[in-house]
């Protein structure tokens, strides 16, 4: 049975994965995400969370056991002789499931989205990424698939698809909530799918390191 605190961290939770979607995580402060949260407490994050990095830290892990234990699924659902699309599959389908499982509307991809624009922000996730014993071992073969594409191309087009991915579930998230369509997050991952791969797959006109040598997670 949860506590009262453990209700007030997750009203808190949620009021600022909201305000920080509609309003940018640089619009928002402590107060209003308290009193969003109809808390009367106005120092209710720093009581709760301690400061404003841990509840951006708690914002982005607090998913993260249940997305690793769906890609622990899918992976064992894997067949003798999987594919390029089979491994993105289980990198992506996580991510649109846990979307998928959110009342409309939901704020979670449009939050992330935010969390990018702010580089203090990105920071904080980086460091706090949860880690996932699958993860890299999917990257690393889907990567193989591709063998014949050189790695600083696949770098960058690496770090196009972290913001693909991302962009493209915030937009259909908004989009949910402002035509008040039928979701359908399994057919929205699947066009994912057919977009990351024709990326990743498609023919090499140019090898130049345009974006910079950097490490980037493609998923979000």
């Amino acid at each position: 049975m949860s506590t009262y605190g453990d209700q007030a961290r997750r009203a808190l939770l949620d009021s600022a994965e909201e305000l920080f979607a509609t309003h940018g995580v640089d619009g928002v402060s402590n107060r209003r995400i308290a009193e969003h949260a109809g808390n009367a407490n106005h120092s209710a994050v720093n009581y709760h969370f301690g400061s404003r990095e841990e509840l951006v830290r708690a914002m982005v892990t607090r998913y993260a056991e249940d997305t690793r234990r769906r890609r622990a699924e899918l992976v064992g659902l894997l067949g003798p002789e999987p594919g390029l699309r089979d491994y993105l599959s289980c990198l992506v389908v996580p991510f649109t499931d846990q979307l998928a499982s959110m009342p409309v509307p939901g704020w979670r991809a449009r939050f992330l989205r935010q969390l990018r624009t702010v580089p203090s922000m990105v920071d904080i996730a980086a460091r706090n990424v949860v880690e996932d014993p699958y993860l890299d071992a999917l990257i690393e073969r889907a990567r193989a698939c591709v063998a014949d594409i050189p790695d600083v191309v696949i770098t960058g087009r690496s770090w196009l698809l972290g913001k693909l991915v991302v962009d493209a579930c915030a937009d259909y998230e908004a989009r949910l909530e402002r035509e008040r369509v039928e979701p359908d997050w399994t057919g929205f991952a699947l066009f994912l799918v057919d977009a990351i791969a024709g990326m990743l797959e498609a023919p090499v006109t140019s090898t130049g390191d345009f974006l910079g040598s950097r490490t980037v997670s493609a998923w979000p």
